[in-house]
């Protein structure tokens, strides 16, 4: 751990009772965290980290999309931890659920989650914008190791970015007033992240799934599929599926290479 004004050394203070095996790490540049993350799994290192870059040159998201930053206008981070939960469904999900829930914990921010995996500012009648994104990975373990290595990519806006990123504008935190210290919005984010995956591991995602609809942005917005599916967004299932009324009748899209887009403005 080092640099005094990202508070790491409290933050591991904080975490080292929840868990024990955690190490965190700093670095300033860094093309990807996961990627880093993943390279040292091929080396043998399954170790659970905590590990934050100043700024990513090659940051990546879902369906092999870059995640573009400016130097020091975005939280970036991964969490790197060996897990064999009861089923892996539902864990973006679990996991959006859990920062937006910390970002705005009485929703009066109108964050949310664009399924599966984008934390979206999406106010009537407003249009939306995008303020994060979480990109999972899981990786076989390094044998004879059970289980999985899950990599658990978080991104967050801090200053709204000066950049075209395609169809969603990009939004940051400095909408809402003084950016925040990034050392401190860590602290926020990773105390109850590495909770809930503690608890994943040893519940599943039953909890997480139950009260999802309270930040489900795509509930009842018509929305089409990249398979040529369109339909009315009605949730999820008990696997974090999203379900679609479709004229041809109710569907689930479960797949992780299918893209989900609004075609009017949600209902919240």
């Amino acid at each position: 751990m080092s640099r005094p004004e990202w508070h790491l050394e409290d933050l591991w203070l904080s975490l080292r009772d929840t868990c024990p095996e955690l190490s965190i790490e700093y670095l300033p540049v860094v093309d990807s965290t996961n990627t880093e993350l993943g390279r040292r799994l091929r080396r043998g290192h399954a170790e659970t980290v905590l590990l934050v870059a100043q700024h990513q040159t090659a940051g990546r998201g879902r369906l092999g999309r870059s995640w573009v930053t400016q130097e020091g206008g975005a939280l970036t981070f991964s969490l790197g931890m060996p897990m064999h939960p009861p089923t892996w469904s539902g864990l973006s999900l679990a996991v959006g659920l859990t920062l937006v829930e910390a970002l705005d914990p009485d929703g009066l921010l109108g964050l949310g989650i664009k399924w599966p995996n984008d934390l979206w500012h999406w106010p009537k009648p407003n249009s939306a914008t995008k303020l994060g994104g979480i990109l999972i990975e899981t990786l076989p373990m390094p044998d004879p190791l059970p289980g999985r290595y899950a990599i658990v990519g978080v991104g967050i806006n801090l200053r709204t970015p000066d950049i075209e990123t395609g169809a969603i504008p990009p939004r940051g935190l400095d909408h809402w007033g003084e950016v925040p210290e990034p050392g401190r919005l860590l602290q926020r984010l990773a105390q109850p992240l590495v909770q809930m995956l503690i608890d994943f591991e040893r519940a599943g995602p039953e909890v997480w799934l139950n009260r999802f609809g309270t930040r489900d942005l795509l509930w009842g917005v018509p929305v089409s599929t990249s398979q040529g599916f369109h339909g009315v967004a009605c949730g999820v299932d008990a696997q974090g599926a999203l379900l679609l009324d479709t004229p041809q009748g109710r569907i689930k899209v479960d797949s992780a290479e299918i893209s989900v887009r609004p075609l009017t403005m949600p209902r919240i």
